[in-house]
């Protein structure tokens, strides 16, 4: 099949890769866009895991805030650090655009943590305990992966990176950051958010 210019441009629009990359993922699967846009993803994110080991000292900070209605005052607000390599890259409308989808992901999702690394091991403890005792009448091997599959889902709903993207349920937090990745070529991540919401002791 011959590969156009068209079909050329409309994947790098899609995915953000190189023109050359483009066209080679589409000649490697015959034309095929949905194949060649998971080509480039799976390079892209071979590429992000090679740049794991970087320091991304760079950035910035967002805010959002979100307001009831258009005359009311805010009533819910979230800061959030967005870290880089560059300067080049923070300034960039693309990445500033990514920090304030995340933060307004994070105004309606309300995570509690951005890994699941930081997740205290007595709340991992506690969690385990309940979801134990609520399949003790199970037999062991089952109430083992039952509690594993809940544990996942107690990730799923307040770890930031293992969320599923408000707007976009098919893609996951941690998934938007390796593309941001792949394609602006550095290291991506998120230090640290804040969440505030007017008459709460905490979000």
């Amino acid at each position: 099949m011959e590969i156009t210019a068209s079909m050329v441009k409309a994947l790098r629009e899609a995915t953000g890769a190189g023109m050359m990359e483009c066209k080679k993922a589409l000649s490697e699967t015959g034309g095929d866009v949905e194949a060649a846009k998971k080509v480039l993803r799976e390079r892209g994110l071979a590429g992000v895991k090679g740049r794991a080991g970087r320091s991304a000292n760079d950035g910035l900070v967002e805010v959002y805030l979100h307001a009831p209605d258009a005359s009311l005052p805010a009533k819910l607000g979230v800061l959030i650090e967005l870290n880089c390599e560059t300067d080049f890259v923070a300034k960039t409308p693309d990445f500033r655009k990514l920090a304030r989808d995340i933060a307004m992901h994070i105004a309606a999702a309300n995570p509690a943590y951005v890994t699941g690394e930081e997740i205290p091991e007595d709340v991992l403890e506690a969690e385990k305990a309940i979801y134990a005792k609520q399949a003790e009448d199970k037999p062991a091997g089952v109430v083992e992966r039952m509690v594993e599959g809940k544990l996942k889902d107690f990730r799923k709903q307040f770890v930031l990176l293992e969320q599923e993207w408000v707007r976009d349920p098919s893609t996951t937090i941690g998934a938007m950051i390796d593309s941001a990745s792949a394609k602006m070529g550095e290291k991506v991540a998120i230090r640290r958010f804040a969440r505030f919401r007017v008459g709460a002791e905490s979000a």
